[in-house]
C-alpha cells in the first residue's frame, strides 16, 4: 500500500497552471478538486460498506485461504491499476476517460482496503471510526498549512519517492521471510511519509495542474488520503492486539 499516483504531471506551461491563474479561477478549480474528492471518499466508503456487509462471511474464509505471496500479487495488480488511472485522469482528449481513471482508482482502492477493514471490524471495534477521524484532521491540517502559507513542498519529491521504494522492498522481504510482522514502528513510518505525500500532492495541485485538471487533482490527493487511512488503521489495530 505504498505506491500511488503522487508526482507532478509532465506538463511545461506552469503559466497555466492554477498557481499562475486569476483569483476566481484558482478558487473554482479548488473547490471543484474537494468536491470531487469528497465523491470518491463518499464512494470508496459506500462500496466497501456494501462489500463488507453483503459478503462478510465470504471475506473471512477468503482470508484464511490467501497466502502471502497471493497478497503480493494482488498489491502488484492495484499499483499497475493506479498507474492507468493516473494516466487516464491526466487525459485531455475526453473527460468521460478523466472520470473513468478516478472511478476505477476509487474501486480499486475499495476492494485493497476490504481486507484491512474486515479485520478492523473482527478485532477492534471503533477502530474504523477512530482511523477515520484522525485521518480528517490530520488531511485537514496538512492542507490548511498548504493553502494559507502558499509554502512550495516540491523538495519532499525525492524523500518521499525513497521512502516508497524502502516501503516496498521491506514488504517484499516480509512475504519471502514467512510474512513477517513489520510491526508498528513500520506504520507510523508510514504515517509520516503519508503527511508527507500530501503536502507534496496539494503543493503539486496548485502549482502543476491546470484549472481544467480537477479530476487528476482530486484522484491525486485521494490516493494520498487513502495511503495515510490505511496506516493509521493498521496503528489502531496493532493497538488493539
Amino acid at each position: 500500500m505504498s505506491q500511488h499516483p503522487s508526482r507532478s504531471p509532465d506538463y511545461s506551461f506552469p503559466t497555466t497552471s492554477a498557481q499562475m491563474a486569476a483569483a476566481d479561477e484558482r478558487a473554482t478549480f479548488i473547490r471543484r478538486t474537494y468536491i470531487h474528492l469528497l465523491g470518491a471518499i463518499l464512494a470508496c466508503i459506500a462500496i466497501d460498506t456494501v462489500i463488507l456487509t453483503l459478503f462478510s462471511n465470504q471475506i473471512g474464509g477468503m482470508l484464511q485461504g490467501l497466502g502471502q505471496m497471493t497478497w503480493l500479487v494482488v498489491l502488484g495488480g492495484f499499483m499497475l491499476v493506479s498507474v492507468v488511472a493516473d494516466r487516464w485522469a491526466r487525459s485531455d482528449t475526453s473527460r468521460g476517460m478523466q472520470y473513468a481513471g478516478l472511478g476505477i482508482y476509487v474501486v480499486a482502492e475499495a476492494v485493497i482496503l476490504v481486507p484491512l477493514l474486515f479485520i478492523a471490524q473482527s478485532i477492534a471495534p471503533g477502530a474504523i471510526q477512530a482511523a477515520g477521524i484522525v485521518t480528517t484532521f490530520v488531511f485537514g491540517g496538512l492542507t490548511a498549512t498548504v493553502l494559507i502559507t502558499k509554502a512550495d513542498f516540491s523538495f519532499l519529491r525525492w524523500g518521499i519517492a525513497a521512502g516508497g521504494i524502502i516501503a516496498m522492498g521491506l514488504i517484499v522481504a516480509s512475504v519471502f521471510m514467512g510474512g513477517l510482522s513489520l510491526g508498528l514502528w513500520f506504520s507510523g513510518a508510514m504515517v509520516l511519509l503519508a503527511c508527507a505525500s500530501i503536502l507534496y500532492s496539494t503543493s503539486n495541485v496548485l502549482k502543476y495542474y491546470r484549472t481544467d485538471q480537477y479530476v487528476a487533482a482530486s484522484l491525486t490527493l485521494f490516493a494520498s488520503v487513502a495511503l495515510l487511512f490505511w496506516y493509521v488503521l493498521q496503528i489502531f489495530i496493532s493497538l488493539r492486539d
